[in-house]
């Protein structure tokens, strides 16, 4: 099995990215307070010292009310965390590797009784004032990652958080000008949020949008049911400014509609002719979900993987589970010691190293 596609260069607009190989973005939520700490900022240049070409961070949150649902999750504005964040682009830029925040807001997700003590903010119920703020707020925090010296931001629009709950007809019953029986109508907010992080962010700055058909609220939804309706979906996000897209799937060997066995980036990059980032379950055997139950799963070959990159389904490939379980995944990969590749453990989960 050749990996040789793997490290390739990848080169966007200002992205130049020395291989294929992306952490993917994995909530940690040992920030305290919502400020990185020095052990943060050497998790991540750990990783960057060993081949991974982009490090997407865990989702960081926008100055708004309830943006997050776990008290340690990361802000991404305010003096102290801003400063916690140059500590962690400068680490990673230290030891040679390329990284971009994951800007966040989690909608209508409660993970605690407890926590926030402030009403979570819904798509079917915010005012218009509210969207507004909130669409400021993302391009507040877009232009503090670029001010920062990140090389990329990544929106996180996957998952069931609130842009999500936007574009989904479960969870966005609005009737004004943010809501609508179609998604390209549902698709405004998302739209209106890509293009004020475009503006303050300026033209060469690449933003990537991660996006999800499946939701935390229900594994089984599907926001576009066939090629049509995902070109109602993605296009009016790439005319707003997006990039790349980020096509979050459980199982990157699904195909996503019937009669082709493209997966959803090969589906997102036919459609849009951008470049696409695929993910889910890279190089274990098992999805993540099981891990939340305390499952560990066994290492898988990447003969598949480099297959659809080789015939240019998608152009970057992220990991996750695996390169939380083992900083050196990507550099034992380029060497081609597949044999010294970890198996997965649930319990890598909960620790920061």
């Amino acid at each position: 099995m050749s990996t040789e596609s793997l490290f390739t260069p990848f080169k966007y607009k200002n992205l130049e990215l020395k291989n294929r190989i992306v952490m993917a973005p994995m909530t940690r939520a040992q920030s305290d307070n919502g400020v990185p700490t020095q052990q943060i900022a050497d998790y991540y240049a750990r990783r960057a010292a060993a081949e991974v070409g982009l490090i997407l961070s865990e989702g960081t949150v926008i100055n708004r009310p309830a943006s997050k649902n776990m008290q340690n999750i990361p802000d991404f504005y305010g003096t102290e965390a801003l400063n916690g964040w140059k500590n962690v682009i400068d680490a990673v830029h230290h030891n040679g590797g390329k990284m971009g925040p994951q800007i966040w807001h989690v909608g209508d997700t409660r993970s605690s009784a407890d926590y926030p003590t402030v009403e979570m903010e819904k798509a079917s119920t915010m005012t218009l004032e509210d969207i507004q703020d909130t669409i400021a707020q993302f391009a507040a925090s877009a232009k503090s990652a670029k001010d920062l010296g990140f090389d990329v931001l990544e929106i996180h629009g996957a998952h069931g958080y609130l842009i999500d709950q936007f574009f989904w007809e479960g969870t966005n019953t609005r009737t004004d000008e943010y809501g609508g029986k179609t998604i390209k109508e549902r698709s405004r907010f998302a739209v209106d949020v890509v293009k004020a992080i475009r503006a303050a962010v300026g033209e060469d700055f690449t933003i990537i949008i991660r996006l999800s058909q499946w939701k935390q609220q229900d594994y089984s939804v599907k926001l576009a049911h066939t090629p049509e309706e995902m070109k109602e979906w993605l296009l009016p996000l790439k005319d707003a400014g997006v990039d790349i897209f980020h096509c979050s799937q459980r199982r990157f060997w699904e195909p996503e509609f019937e009669g082709s066995d493209l997966n959803f980036a090969g589906w997102a990059k036919k459609i849009t002719g951008q470049p696409t980032i695929t993910v889910g379950s890279v190089g274990l055997e098992g999805d993540f979900m099981a891990a939340f139950g305390g499952q560990g799963t066994e290492k898988a070959d990447l003969t598949e993987l480099t297959k659809r990159l080789e015939r240019g389904d998608f152009d970057l490939v992220a990991v996750g589970r695996a390169l939380l379980q083992d900083p050196e995944w990507a550099k034992k990969v380029k060497e081609q010691n597949t044999e010294a590749l970890l198996d997965f453990s649930a319990e890598s989960l909960g620790v920061l190293y």
